[in-house]
């Protein structure tokens, strides 16, 4: 049994997994607010072996991604494309690319079966297209992150935001509110201009047809997944098809615990030949 962590620490969450081999054995998630993110790397990493009935000498690699290059206890660290693609594709094997959306950028990753990244295209950090610029805007808005999904698909004439920076995008929302605009259709034009984005990054990675899993703190946003399936459509991009997964959120963590694994195998295979 190979048993793996992943760490996986973004602007706004830390997400950790224990797996062994394939097979999910605990996860945690855990938004860091004002917290110390290596503190919460290491109490996430104590609760998921300890809900495993573990000991730290029974995991043979800790592997950390995005922001977790400084984790002391951590054996390996992976850059978040490659873990997002090869988490991507555990959660979707039929995962032909992967749109990951956090709370400072978004990013879509053309990748392949195995989860090998073709290519990608990114947003700048100053983009209205993200997850702290939407959780702003609820909060100006007066509400909850949850009701966010809802509120959007129930628009019925959707305020599209039409400047990139957040910073001009906040001042448009400003003036929609000033101007009466619904909520809903404020929410909605901020879900269908992100998705304009996504689409335009996918279209530059190459790829024309397959199945697209968003990943990220944004995955699970019933109003922005259905905003990007209605601009896929609108585009007459129709060989792409997007989807979500109930543990969206994870995939880096994943890849980099199945990453983690991987490389551990690997490394002794090669001891074994050696000493042979």
């Amino acid at each position: 049994m190979t048993c793996t962590v992943g760490i996986d620490i973004g602007s706004g969450v830390v997400k950790t997994v224990l797996f062994d081999g394939e097979k999910w054995l605990a996860r945690r998630c855990e938004r860091i607010r004002k917290r110390d993110n290596m503190q919460l790397a290491r109490d996430t990493y104590n609760e998921v072996i300890e809900e495993a009935r573990l000991k730290p000498a029974d995991v043979h690699y800790v592997a950390t991604t995005g922001e977790g290059e400084n984790v002391a206890f951590a054996t390996g660290h992976f850059y978040s494309m490659t873990t997002h693609a090869r988490g991507g594709v555990h959660l979707r094997p039929d995962a032909r690319a992967v749109v990951d959306i956090g709370a400072l950028n978004g990013r879509a990753i053309y990748i392949d079966e195995r989860g090998k990244v073709l290519s990608y295209k990114m947003t700048s950090q100053c983009a209205s297209g993200s997850g702290q610029f939407l959780e702003n805007i609820a909060r100006y808005l007066g509400v909850a992150v949850e009701e966010i999904g809802p509120l959007s698909r129930s628009a019925k004439t959707p305020e599209k935001i039409s400047s990139i920076c957040a910073v001009l995008a906040e001042t448009d929302v400003i003036n929609m509110v000033s101007r009466a605009i619904p909520t809903p259709d404020i929410l909605k034009g901020i879900h269908v201009s992100m998705a304009s984005r996504l689409v335009k990054l996918l279209k530059v990675t190459g790829i024309t047809k397959g199945t697209v899993l968003l990943t990220g703190g944004l995955a699970l946003d019933e109003g922005l997944l259905a905003a990007l399936q209605e601009e896929l459509v609108n585009e007459k991009v129709t060989g792409l098809s997007a989807v979500n997964h109930p543990d969206s959120i994870y995939a880096g963590a994943i890849g980099a615990a199945l990453w983690g694994g991987f490389r551990h195998d690997k490394l002794k295979e090669l001891q074994a030949r050696v000493a042979a």
